[in-house]
């Protein structure tokens, strides 16, 4: 492969170093890696523009002291990183990942994680989106599973984890069912969240998403700010399965994918298995307002 290829491929940043993304490693004996004790961000760039880049970072940095982690870059120093993984593989629409990994303790000190050493790694590769063009047109489908979220008081939702084990677990069982994604419940039966995505529930046109039990997406945030904007009422509040279940419309929302429309919840059809009147209002307002600016800082391609 040469250099040029591996570039475009993506770039990364481990501890201090730039590489190609295919060399990039971590210590397998690290605990990020041992017992999944990472924090992370994803922030994605379209026609060369980071968006909601400073909103990213400080849901990078909150979850980072939620997880008392403790790197040395500065929220400025890891601006900088992303800057410079986009710049350096060229790429002008990206999935742009930071992570915050425990290390171990060195030799000699006690073996707990207060005392390993924290550091950040970063990557920037090609556009991901979660739904292949064909499903987006369509609708997701989804399924309601068994599976139970990991509940709050063992892992804080807010700040973003590699505790996947039931959102894979959910996967599987969507797989099995013959559905795009799952959606997870709380103990409570009250709606959480899905593998990487928010949910948005439309019932008699008045629009709902969860209120706790999830990350507080800044796509999901995103879509707040663009219902109140379109005179479409939404609230933040408990989400009963039924609701989710009776709904007239479902989409989703992701970093990886912006506003998602679904078109069917454990087999029930909405909106003629299409993409429903609101979710498409939303999803073109979405882009519409991205193709205009909103909320864009441009990727620093000279920092390469």
């Amino acid at each position: 492969m040469t250099q040029v290829s591996a570039t475009a491929a993506g770039m990364a940043y481990i501890d201090g170093r730039y590489m190609p993304v295919a060399e990039a490693a971590i210590p397998i004996t690290d605990w990020g890696y041992r017992r999944s004790d990472v924090t992370y961000d994803v922030v994605g760039v379209r026609q060369g523009h980071f968006f909601r880049l400073d909103d990213h970072i400080s849901r990078f940095r909150a979850s980072m002291n939620a997880f008392r982690l403790k790197p040395r870059e500065t929220d400025e120093d890891i601006k900088l990183i992303l800057h410079r993984c986009v710049a350096l593989s060229g790429l002008r629409d990206a999935y742009v990942a930071m992570d915050c990994l425990r290390g171990r303790p060195p030799a000699g000190a006690p073996y707990h994680p207060a005392y390993a050493r924290n550091y950040i790694t970063a990557f920037a590769v090609p556009w991901i989106s979660l739904l292949q063009p064909d499903v987006m047109a369509r609708g997701a489908h989804l399924v309601v599973a068994e599976t139970v979220r990991i509940s709050a008081r063992s892992v804080d939702p807010t700040a973003k984890n590699f505790h996947w084990a039931d959102l894979t677990r959910g996967q599987f069982e969507a797989h099995d069912r013959g559905a795009d994604f799952c959606v997870l419940l709380a103990e409570d039966a009250t709606v959480t969240e899905g593998p990487g995505f928010n949910i948005f529930v439309v019932s008699n046109g008045r629009i709902a998403t969860p209120d706790s039990g999830v990350l507080e997406g800044i796509t999901r945030r995103s879509v707040i700010e663009l219902c109140g904007g379109l005179g479409l009422p939404i609230d933040v509040r408990p989400v009963p399965v039924a609701e989710l279940r009776d709904a007239d419309e479902i989409f989703l929302s992701t970093t990886a994918g912006g506003v998602m429309p679904a078109t069917r919840i454990d087999g029930r059809i909405m909106s003629n298995d299409r993409p429903g009147p609101i979710s498409r209002q939303v999803h073109d307002a979405f882009w519409s307002r991205r193709a205009e600016g909103w909320h864009a800082t441009p990727v620093d391609y000279a920092a390469s």
